[in-house]
């Protein structure tokens, strides 16, 4: 390589060295500090503001949180806190709200005796949030005053100043996030709406009134839950059939660890432990929910016994036994907690499992021996749970021994590829034989299998695990898949990084994609988790005239705009054959290929899990047993349906 042709290429010496000043460092890499730029990233703004409000709530000083979605989308977020400090930084030489909002880092989290729990601990939340506006203006009411000061992309436009009189206090943050940042910048109120109203479940008493002021008739939601969790837990079960009334509960501290459970079953096969660090969700779990865990499984064997609900031969009920249909929440206030990970997914705090052990111990314990009845009915259903465990610990060794899991031996329906490399194979569920005839004939064999199911199978939300092993319609999946499912499932040994599911676009199709989903949200979720899970979509349409190309129509909306382009051409719309394709059997294999299995051209929808306790209450709406619930769903939602195929 020549000089010249160095010295044309990018240079690269010490002035090439960026330093980011400030909060330029935010702008230039958002994602490290709010996740993505996505539409999950544009509601975290939100979230990081009212933390701050609810910190003051957790310290006692809030009992009032108010947030609107502005007619400009930007949010505005009031409380009645003390008010950010609007004293000089004796460190800085600016008032402290300026630090608070222009310095990464800074905060009253960090044991300088502001608060004693919080959930924001990094000193970043607000300071970001402003870094990722077009404009943020802050309001303190304070001693009689209203001070403000206004931002522009994280910069002072002015200094903190006077601007009226008030007989109110607390704090009033104003932003508009930054279209130049965010892929979106239109705010979702249902989605603000499932996260507040946790808020408000986890801090007993305190109040988050939510305002959308964008429709013509202004929207408003008022969170306030004076049972706090054991509303919580009554909300979350309130589509199933609960088998005691009442919600048990435990409160107390140990050492500087407040601990709240709150706990109840239901009649389902499934498990809904939520778990909450100053409250954080914490989805992977940790200390204080090991802590809970083990309490549970030795207070209920422990009475189990005294009370000879279990025989002497008997083995002892294992945890998963005895939190078959539990529906709880588990929450901490910690004052310094340990996260594994930037994430905050999992807690650290080795003191934690031990205080909430004790707390839930001690308490349920008591519980259980002023209420035997329910203590009864929890460990009968424990006992059912483990004698259907040990039903499908036989079948599955059976499965097993007849070489139908885990062995080279794959279903006879499968059409396999020839590629054993996961990464690039995938395997298509296929609604039918006639369709599953035409996807054989028009896939890649070197990387494409092909898994024809056919009839309706069986709905998972019904059913323990011990009936999933041999039924004749789950088994096929489970096999192909190759990693087992519930608790054995480990994601290394999936045969296909792709597990598309490929269902006509009429009733029947929908219905055995939900049951589908059902059955891997409940026995396979890391396979979701993981982004495995793909839904093909085929074409609804297909244009057809003599000398012209076939074109493709995946929607209503594809449709018009194709036949607003062949007009333009001069083709006009009644010389144009068109074909509604109700199955996928309709097509023949090229068409399949061309619309739905080719990676060139096909359209895949990424199954993802943004929200398991969302996913899991609707998933228990849906397809439980409980009609009421279901009723109400459709009942609301049926005037977004704009294209019923009947």
């Amino acid at each position: 390589m020549s000089e010249e042709q160095i010295s044309a290429g990018q240079e690269y010496g010490a002035d090439q060295i960026q330093i980011l000043e400030g909060l330029e460092a935010v702008r230039k890499r958002p994602g490290m500090y709010i996740g993505s730029t996505s539409s999950k990233g544009l509601h975290h703004l939100v979230y990081e503001i009212v933390d701050n409000a609810v910190d003051e709530a957790l310290a006692g000083f809030c009992n009032t949180v108010e947030v609107y979605i502005n007619e400009d989308n930007s949010i505005t977020v009031r409380d009645n806190g003390r008010g950010i400090p609007v004293g000089i930084n004796k460190k800085k030489g600016i008032p402290a709200v300026e630090v608070v909002f222009t310095i990464l880092h800074a905060g009253g989290k960090f044991g300088g005796g502001g608060y004693k729990v919080s959930g924001g601990l990094h000193g970043v939340g607000a300071s970001v949030v402003n870094a990722l506006s077009t404009w943020l203006e802050v309001d303190i009411f304070h001693e009689g005053k209203i001070y403000r000061q206004r931002y522009e992309r994280g910069k002072v436009m002015y200094p903190l100043k006077v601007v009226g009189d008030t007989d109110k206090r607390g704090t009033e943050v104003r932003f508009l996030p930054d279209p130049t940042i965010f892929e979106e910048t239109v705010f979702d109120f249902a989605v603000l709406k499932q996260r507040l109203r946790e808020m408000a479940f986890l801090t007993k008493d305190l109040k988050i009134v939510l305002t959308d002021r964008r429709p013509e008739e202004e929207v408003s939601m008022t969170f306030h839950y004076e049972g706090g969790i054991r509303e919580y837990v009554e909300y979350l079960n309130k589509s199933k059939e609960v088998l005691y009334s009442e919600v048990i509960y435990c409160e107390g501290k140990k050492g500087d660890v407040f601990v709240e459970v709150a706990l109840q079953h239901n009649d389902s096969y499934n498990e809904g432990v939520y778990s909450f660090v100053n409250n954080i969700t914490t989805p992977e779990g940790g200390t204080h929910l090991a802590g809970f865990r083990s309490a549970l499984t030795k207070t209920f064997n422990d009475y189990a016994r005294k009370n000879k609900l279990l025989k002497d031969n008997e083995q002892n009920l294992t945890g998963d036994d005895i939190r078959e249909g539990l529906v709880a929440i588990v929450s901490i206030k910690i004052p310094e907690p340990q996260f594994e990970g930037q994430t905050k997914q999992k807690l650290g705090n080795s003191e934690a499992r031990g205080a909430v052990d004790s707390v839930v111990s001690e308490q349920l314990t008591y519980f259980l021996e002023q209420n035997p009845n329910v203590a009864k009915m929890i460990c009968e259903k424990a006992v059912l749970a483990q004698r259907a465990r040990e039903a499908a610990r036989k079948a599955r060794e059976l499965a097993r021994k007849k070489n139908s899991l885990e062995t080279s031996t794959l279903p006879g329906k499968l059409a396999d590829c020839s590629s054993k490399n996961p990464d690039e194979c995938e395997v298509y569920i296929v609604e039918g034989d006639s369709a599953g005839g035409s996807a054989k004939q028009g896939r890649d064999r070197k990387f494409q299998a092909i898994l024809p199911l056919w009839g309706k199978m069986l709905n998972v939300e019904k059913a323990r695990a011990d009936k999933i092993y041999g039924n004749d319609k789950l088994n096929p999946v489970i096999v192909a898949i190759g990693a087992g499912i519930g608790a054995d499932f480990d994601i290394t040994k999936i045969r296909y990084g792709k597990v598309i599911i490929m269902a006509d676009a009429d009733v029947d199709g929908a219905h055995i994609r939900t049951l589908l989903l059902t059955f891997f949200f409940r026995y396979m979720r890391p396979l979701i988790e993981n982004g495995n899970v793909y839904l093909a979509q085929p074409p609804l349409y297909k244009l057809s005239k003599k000398g012209m190309q076939d074109i493709y129509c995946y929607t209503d909306e594809d449709l018009d705009k194709a036949f607003k382009d062949l007009a333009e051409k001069g083709i006009a719309r009644d010389s144009v054959g068109i074909q509604r394709y109700k199955g996928l059997g309709e097509m023949n294999p090229e068409q399949l290929w061309d619309t739905t299995m080719n990676p060139e051209s096909r359209i895949l929808i990424k199954v993802k899990l943004e929200d398991a306790q969302k996913a899991d209450e609707t998933f228990t709406m849906l397809m439980g047993d409980e009609i009421g619930p279901r009723r109400q769903f459709i009942e609301e939602n049926a005037k977004y349906v704009t294209d019923l195929d009947i």
